[in-house]
This record gives C-alpha cells, sequence and structure tokens, in this order.
C-alpha cells in the first residue's frame, strides 16, 4: 500500500515533488491528492476536483466564490472524507503532508479521520506552537518546517528529507511487524492471535490507588488495560479508542472531566464524555472519581466569578476548585441519563465515603452534602436498565477496586457467552473472570 501525499499542490507541489521522489527512491510507493484551487504544479493521481466534490461542492462554486477561509474549511472536509474512504479500501499505509496554515487545517483533518497506528506526519510551519487543534486525539508527528515552505533549500530539503525517511522506516517497519506477527501465529506467542482483549480505564493523580489496583487485577485476568489521564485530551482520546471499535470492556473510574465542562475548568473532554461505550454497546463500569473537583491553572489564573468558592492548591501549576451541592446535582442527573442512555450492559459504582484523595474525613475536600446531593441525584433519575451499586467504602479502597473489576469482568463474560464468541481456541471463558 502506497503512502498517501495530501496538501495544495499549487502552492507546495515543487515541495510535494521533492518528497515523493525521495519516499520512491527508498521503494516506498505513493499516491497524490491535490487539495488545492488553482492548478497543480504536476498532475496528481487524486485531483483537487474529486476533493470538493467529496465535501459536497463543486471546484468551480469554491473558486467563484473566492473566499479563501470558505475554500480551506471545504477542502478539509473533502480531504477528510477522501482519506478515510481510500484508507477503508486498504490503500493507505501512511499520510505525509506539507503546509502552512491552511496545508495545515486540510492535511490534518484528514490524519484525523484515520484510525490509530497508521502512521501520520505533518510538516508544519505552525509545528512549534500550539498544535492542539491539528492533532486532536489522534498520533500525528508534527515537524517544524523551520523555514516557510517556499521553494527548495538547504534548510527545507533537509527537513523534508528527514519527514521523507521517518515515514519510509514507520511504513517499512509495520510492514515487518506483520509479517513476523503472521510467522508467529500458531507459535510461542507473541503474535497476531495472542493478542489480549484491550480494557480502557480512566485515572486522576487522586484516584491512583484505586485504578493501580484494578489494572494489576485486570491484567492478572490477562487482559491488557490502556489507562487515560482524564485531563480533557485523555477523555476524548479514550472515547475515540471506544468509538474505534478496538476497546472490549470500559472501567470509566475518574469521570471528573464532566465537572470541567459542566462548570467551566480546564481539563472538559467536551459534551460527548461518557457516550462512545453507550453507542458501541460496550460492557462500562461507571464511577464518580474526582466529581469533586474542577480544574484551573495557577491560582492566579482562576475567574474572579469563583473568588469565593472553596480551593486546594494541588501544586504550584494547578488548582483545584470543590464542585457544589448543585453542582454535584447536575452531575448526577447528566451521568445517570448517558448511563441509560447504553445500549450494552453499564454500571454505576457509588463510593459512599468519598469520590477522591482529598474527598474523605480530615482531607480539604471532605463536603458530605455536596457527595449526597451527587448520590441522590444518581438514585433519582437512574434507568432500571442499569446496576447502580452503592458501597460503603472510599474510592481508593482496595475492596473498591476489586468490586469493580468484578462488575466489568461479569459484564464481559455475559456479552461472550451471548455472543458465542471465542476469543483463544478453545477456551469457554476467560480464567478467573467470573468471581
Amino acid at each position: 500500500m502506497p503512502v498517501l501525499l495530501l496538501g495544495t499542490f499549487d502552492t507546495k507541489g515543487v515541495e510535494y515533488q521533492y518528497v515523493r521522489d525521495l519516499l520512491q527512491a527508498a521503494g516506498v510507493t505513493t499516491l497524490t491528492a491535490d487539495a488545492g484551487v488553482q492548478p497543480p504544479v504536476f498532475a496528481p493521481d487524486v485531483p483537487r476536483e474529486r476533493i470538493f466534490e467529496a465535501a459536497g461542492t463543486t471546484l468551480a462554486a469554491v473558486a467563484q466564490a473566492g473566499d479563501r477561509g470558505r475554500a480551506v474549511e471545504t477542502a478539509a472536509r473533502g480531504a477528510a472524507k477522501i482519506a478515510a474512504e481510500l484508507h477503508s479500501q486498504g490503500r493507505v499505509d501512511g499520510i505525509l503532508s506539507l503546509g502552512g496554515s491552511a496545508g495545515t487545517t486540510i492535511s490534518t483533518a484528514a490524519m484525523r479521520a484515520l484510525p490509530f497506528g497508521v502512521p501520520k506526519v505533518m510538516v508544519s510551519t505552525l509545528a512549534s506552537g500550539q498544535v492542539k487543534q491539528y492533532v486532536g486525539v489522534r498520533d500525528i508527528l508534527m515537524l517544524h518546517s523551520v523555514v516557510d515552505i517556499s521553494g527548495l533549500n538547504r534548510i527545507s530539503r533537509t527537513v523534508l528529507a528527514n519527514a521523507a525517511y521517518a515515514m519510509a522506516g514507520m511504513v517499512g517497519s509495520q510492514k515487518s511487524e506483520v509479517r513476523s506477527q503472521k510467522s508467529e501465529v500458531g507459535g510461542q506467542g507473541g503474535g497476531a492471535g495472542d493478542e489480549k482483549p484491550l480494557i480502557t480505564a480512566t485515572m486522576f493523580g487522586v484516584t491512583t490507588p484505586c485504578v493501580s489496583a484494578a489494572r494489576a487485577i485486570l491484567e492478572q485476568q490477562d487482559y491488557e488495560v490502556l489507562v487515560f489521564h482524564a485531563t480533557g485530551t485523555g477523555g476524548m482520546t479514550m472515547e475515540s479508542f471506544i468509538a474505534d471499535g478496538i476497546i472490549q470492556g470500559v472501567l470509566d473510574i475518574t469521570t471528573t472531566e464532566l465537572a470541567d465542562e459542566l462548570v467551566g475548568g480546564v481539563l472538559s473532554a467536551g459534551p460527548e464524555r461518557l457516550t462512545a461505550a453507550g453507542l458501541r454497546g460496550v460492557p462500562q463500569v461507571i464511577s464518580l472519581g474526582a466529581l469533586d473537583m474542577v480544574n484551573f491553572g495557577p491560582r492566579d489564573t482562576v475567574p474572579e466569578k469563583f473568588r469565593e468558592r472553596r480551593f486546594y492548591q494541588h501544586n504550584p501549576t494547578v488548582t483545584l476548585m470543590r464542585t457544589t451541592p448543585e453542582e454535584n446535582d447536575r452531575l448526577g442527573k447528566e451521568i445517570a441519563h448517558k448511563a441509560s442512555a447504553a445500549r450494552g450492559p453499564t454500571a454505576v459504582l457509588v463510593p459512599l465515603r468519598g469520590v477522591s484523595a482529598i474527598d474523605k474525613d480530615g482531607q480539604p475536600f471532605w463536603w458530605p452534602e455536596a457527595d449526597q446531593a451527587l448520590f441522590q441525584s444518581l438514585r433519582n433519575w437512574i434507568s432500571p436498565s442499569v446496576k447502580l451499586v452503592e458501597l460503603d467504602l472510599h474510592i481508593n479502597d482496595p475492596e473498591f477496586a476489586r468490586l469493580a473489576t468484578d462488575t466489568l469482568l461479569e459484564m464481559m463474560r455475559s456479552v461472550e457467552m451471548r455472543s458465542g464468541e471465542m476469543r483463544y481456541g478453545e477456551r469457554q471463558e476467560r480464567p478467573g473472570a467470573a468471581r
């Protein structure tokens, strides 16, 4: 399969030709796609007309409008659709692009449309600054172009050559790994047939004891656990992995990002947090980890409207603000509604003695009335289809971790039995899955 070279061939055509030739000289086949508006420097494999048609319009309409911003937005939408289509056809082994602000916007939209593991290299004039809006939750390598991508010179040739050889190495390494896995299937392990089922978990510093204990239990049961730091990006990334269909179970211990989204903290994962598992029907255990807090940066960055609230200085760069009973009432309702809409087995585990390391008797965020508002809201709004388990435990008690993992394993085993799937040869059930 080739490497997709996607970008604006009207303004960056010479540079794309240079990269294409380097890749081909290294034994890598290429597929070129033009997302420019003006005539390209060289004829691409995928013409610009097709890019704009994929976005629901025509090149002529875009050119006639003469709106550069709209043209970039449209090209990004079409490029993402074309990239996903080519990948679904098995025609993309990796993607490499070059650009300034417009080219980076267009090309990274296409990269974000591709799944995790497909090599993605973006050579950009913007790579030395804030790149969150370009990378999103995907594994995109941003390489600073150092000079503008405008002609070939001793600097640009070096950067572009490094990008081309990096891509050649990544796709070559992937092919070698696939060959190695195929040769090992049926052998002594390590091959593609021995990949462990994936479970995701969410963790914060104040819920680390719980998640660490749960991870250890799950790994003993021969599962692979992906732990995501609940920092906004972490939650969004986990949701994307679940949506991609590669996750068999979710241990969503730390749902603190919902509080930041509700109140206005800096670690929101957006309104779609806590939805992917429900939509996919993936078994999930949800808990209330760190819903006692909203996150801000240094103390002087906290909005003035919150000055009378209760705070805890986690470290010099992180200020935590205690959630109120009113906010917790809304959070409980949100979790109940999202859990109740799930298509698969869902349980909500409630730690009645506190939801974080600093939410227990004697700690700075201990506020029983606020916690009770959260718990009661869940009771009020949860559907009978959701298993609501109230435990007279703190979230970081070892027994809470054990019960959370037991609940998840039981639900996963039930799904496996109903579907009749045999994940590991002739074994009817996973060791220790039914405690």
